[in-house]
Parts: C-alpha cells; sequence; structure tokens
C-alpha cells in the first residue's frame, strides 16, 4: 500500500522560508513523477509544480515561479519543496502526490485517491 507523507510546514512572516518533505512508501519511488498541489479554505486544489521521476524536468505555476524550487532524491524515497520569500497568500495546505505520468499528475482530478499525502500547514502572515 503505498504511502506519502509530508513534513515542514509551518507559520512564517511573508518574506520567509520554508522547506517541506514527502516521503514515500509502497511504491518504487524513481517509477514516479511527483506533484505538489495547495488548497486554500474555501478554495479548489490548486497545482503548484511538478518533477519527472529523473529529476530533469519540472514545471511551476506561474505565481510560485522564482520563489519555489522542488527537487528530489530517489535514494531517500522523498520529495522537497523549498518556498522562499513566501507571501500571505501562499498561506494553505500543501499536498504531494504521486503518478506514473508527469502529465497527470499536475492534474489534481488524474490523481487516484490514493496517492495523496495527509496535507501539511503552511500560514505566512504579513
Amino acid at each position: 500500500q503505498v504511502e506519502l507523507v509530508e513534513s515542514g510546514g509551518g507559520s512564517v512572516q511573508a518574506g520567509g522560508s520554508l522547506r517541506l518533505s514527502c516521503v514515500v512508501s509502497g511504491r518504487t519511488f524513481s517509477d514516479y513523477a511527483m506533484g505538489w498541489f495547495r488548497q486554500a479554505p474555501g478554495k479548489e486544489r490548486d497545482f503548484v509544480v511538478a518533477i519527472n521521476w529523473s529529476g530533469l524536468m519540472t514545471n511551476y505555476a506561474d505565481s510560485v515561479k522564482g520563489r519555489f524550487t522542488i527537487s528530489r532524491d530517489n535514494a531517500k524515497n522523498t520529495v522537497y519543496l523549498q518556498m522562499n520569500s513566501l507571501k500571505p497568500e501562499d498561506t494553505a495546505i500543501y499536498y504531494c502526490a504521486l503518478d506514473r505520468s508527469f502529465r497527470n499528475v499536475q492534474v489534481a482530478e488524474r490523481v487516484g485517491p490514493g496517492y495523496w499525502g495527509q496535507g501539511t500547514q503552511v500560514t505566512v502572515s504579513s
């Protein structure tokens, strides 16, 4: 059974940084693309960034380009999200997701129900 566990969330002031981690078990991690999504209260779950199995391909939402960086360590079954220059509008629950397809992992509706983490809260105050 696949399991995704996020960590690293917290509360920071605007301009600060956080590093999220997502550890995957129950699957051959290097066979899968990984994505990060976020969901603010009362809003839909939005795509943030994705990385392919090798780490050579990434895609970022316009709202985070130049501020967030995704990376992965296949030896540790872990994907990371470095978030810099945080803004209050980045406040949300952040979820990691897993899919074999780099394209599909960028669309929440295409990620299987069992391929999500439990989420980690990020709060940015002004």
